[in-house]
């Protein structure tokens, strides 16, 4: 009898949750429609960095071009001991910024998260008011340039964004949701200490609200190039997006300053591709991040939907 009423509560759920074959094919419809509005850019920013300049120029941006052309990589591969050099920097900097990032932020977070933490309320004071107030752009590089001497130094493109209000509040709301306060005391009363429950016990079970934040570090340091304009001189230390923004800049410069550089001169600025260079920059700079996407997607989904549902 039990087995039987059990039954009829599952079929019940399975016919609540059943849809009918139109409602799934007008949402899959759907969600190939916003698949698509969010691939075509990609597509067409790919199509114009292959197209002659005199293409664009003649027929504009097209999906399809008249005519073909690797001149806007043939030129960033002229650069490319500048520009792997730069990678190098971009991939020491988001890899190492994101795990500074992580270590930092979760540590203050989980401390935030403790219940008995005696200055929980003065530090979470401490943590919000940057979010609402910016000291601003002057006193931001006397603090990084002149107090901290980070001047033409890698850090300085790590440093700035390792620690956010916004990831913290993140993590410590996971905390205090997920990591319950028995599991914690029971670890004290066996003898461990603070440090081996963060590292052996809550870090496990928050993987996925970690790798969200991780992700999105990995999205700051890997397209940022603010810093590097503020803080960088020395071209050997420039990352891959401030390099690409500057090839950019010279291009534009000398195409509209061509009629100030003589007649051979402006011959081969012309020649120079323009338009189809910026989006082979683009190119260069979004492929990297959304090849390695997949491998987080799993727990990026996992951490932005933890405790929606509560059983």
């Amino acid at each position: 009898m039990k087995f039987k009423k059990e039954k009829q509560q599952l079929e019940g759920i399975e016919k609540f949750n059943r849809i009918s074959k139109g409602s799934n094919f007008a949402i899959s419809a759907l969600f190939i429609v916003l698949g698509l509005i969010c691939i075509l850019p990609v597509i067409l920013v790919f199509m114009i960095s292959i197209s002659s300049e005199q293409s664009i120029i003649q027929d504009g941006y097209r999906f399809w071009p008249k005519e073909f052309s690797l001149s806007a990589y043939k030129y960033l591969w002229d650069t490319k001991d500048s520009l792997l050099n730069a990678l190098k920097i971009s991939v020491i900097v988001t890899v190492g910024g994101t795990i500074m990032g992580l270590v930092l932020n979760t540590s203050i977070a989980y401390s935030l998260s403790r219940r008995n933490f005696r200055f929980k309320k003065f530090f979470t004071w401490v943590i919000f008011i940057p979010m609402l107030f910016s000291g601003g752009m002057i006193s931001f590089y006397i603090v990084v340039a002149n107090m901290l001497g980070l001047k033409d130094n890698i850090l300085a493109l790590m440093l700035p964004m390792a620690v956010s209000s916004f990831y913290i509040i993140i993590l410590r709301t996971f905390f205090q949701t997920t990591v319950p306060d028995a599991l914690v005391e029971s670890a004290k009363i066996d003898g461990a200490s603070q440090l081996r429950i963060f590292t052996t016990i809550v870090l496990p079970i928050s993987l996925p609200a970690i790798a969200t934040v991780g992700l999105f570090l990995t999205f700051s340091y890997w397209n940022d190039w603010y810093n590097a304009l503020l803080f960088i001189d020395n071209s050997s230390l420039v990352p891959l997006q401030a390099m690409l923004n500057r090839i950019e800049s010279d291009i534009t410069f000398l195409n509209q300053n061509a009629g100030l550089l003589g007649t051979a001169a402006a011959d081969v600025v012309k020649g120079l591709p323009t338009e189809s260079v910026k989006m082979a920059i683009v190119m260069v700079i979004v492929l990297p991040i959304a090849c390695s996407y997949p491998f987080f997607q799993k727990y990026f989904i996992s951490g932005l939907t933890v405790g929606a549902v509560k059983e």
